[in-house]
């Protein structure tokens, strides 16, 4: 068993309040899950920072390949999106003898 995660850091556009930054991480976080089924997704830090935020991405499988497909495909999504600059993506890879 392999679990992926994925951390992407997000610079949102043209954002200036809280409630801004929920209209185009909501959408997001929803757009993922419905092209990605099998993935959790949640915004999970600079919850405070309006221009700001960090989204985690996670997938278990029965291969690494697997995983890296589906976590390259969730980057691959975010970063083509034109509101926001994707500035950083982590990929961490855990079996289950970790």
């Amino acid at each position: 068993m392999y679990v992926g995660a994925l951390t992407l850091d997000i610079l949102l556009g043209d954002v200036h309040s809280l409630k801004q930054k929920r209209s185009v991480v909501r959408p997001l976080v929803a757009e993922l899950h419905r092209r990605f089924p099998g993935v959790a997704v949640a915004e999970t830090g600079h919850l405070d920072l309006h221009r700001r935020a960090e989204v985690g991405i996670a997938v278990v499988s029965a291969s690494a390949g697997n995983c890296k497909e589906v976590l390259d495909a969730c980057e691959r999504l975010v970063a083509f999106r034109p509101e926001i600059e994707l500035l950083s993506a982590r990929h961490r890879l855990y079996n289950d003898e970790d």
